[in-house]
């Protein structure tokens, strides 16, 4: 497989980028209209750790961490690094050592559609991380592959420079373009949230906030007695 590496690609910018920092992976989801979110598959290693970043994106062969090694030097501060492959694969791909050279370099974590190994030293490194795998199988360094193109992670198209959130929740993408106004978006939802959770603590019930019960009507759902519901059993 041949391949590219493509240099200096569009960002976002960056006071858009920490400006989705501030809200959670569920948030901007819903923001953007239930859409950008990575599978459940894809997990952290790590638990209370949320992070935001411009995606330096990697394609690779199963199995083998070249590309990786290329991606490195395209990193800078603000970054995340995102690696998929070519075809599935759980071989552990990235470890301690690649996370010590990112993090010398400003990346602020790491988003792989693959296996990652030495999972134990990047929790106490403080190194972020979300993988599809944990793996001990280690890896080639003989195929070509790509940096900073377009790739395909659970239906979701990431590019260079797209803005990616990460939590306990999961991993979201938000087009680079979008950035602000999904960052404004969110903003607006937490506000709603923070309404609905003051109501909530005051007793109010959902039901009532979001008029369901008129939808529970429509949809025919009835209340009956414990009563009426046991009598109607022996008939």
């Amino acid at each position: 497989m041949s391949g590219v590496v493509v240099t200096n690609p569009p960002k976002a910018e960056p006071e858009d980028v920490e400006a989705l920092a501030g809200y959670g992976v569920a948030t901007i989801s819903e923001a953007m209209g239930r859409t950008g979110l990575l599978g459940p598959g894809i997990r952290p290693v790590q638990q209370g750790v949320r992070v935001a970043g411009t995606a330096v994106t990697v394609l690779s062969w199963p199995g083998d961490n070249l590309m990786i090694h290329a991606a490195v030097e395209q990193c800078g501060e603000g970054d995340l690094l995102v690696v998929t492959t070519t075809s599935p694969s759980t071989d552990g791909m990235f470890g301690e050592l690649f996370a010590t050279a990112l993090r010398r370099r400003g990346v602020r974590g790491l988003i792989i559609n693959a296996g990652i190994r030495d999972t134990q030293e990047l929790r106490e490194m403080g190194f972020a991380a979300w993988t599809r795998a944990v793996c001990a199988q280690g890896t080639v360094k003989a195929t070509g592959g790509s940096v900073n193109v377009p790739v395909a992670v659970d239906g979701q198209v990431i590019r260079p420079g797209d803005v990616i959130v990460a939590d306990d929740d999961g991993v979201v993408v938000v087009p680079r373009e979008r950035a602000r106004r999904v960052a404004e978006a969110s903003e607006a939802r937490e506000k709603k949230e923070a309404a609905s959770r003051a109501a909530f603590i005051e007793g109010q019930l959902g039901l009532d906030r979001y008029g369901l019960r008129e939808k529970l009507e429509q949809l025919g759902v009835t209340y009956r007695s414990y009563d009426e519901y046991t009598a109607g059993e022996g008939s």
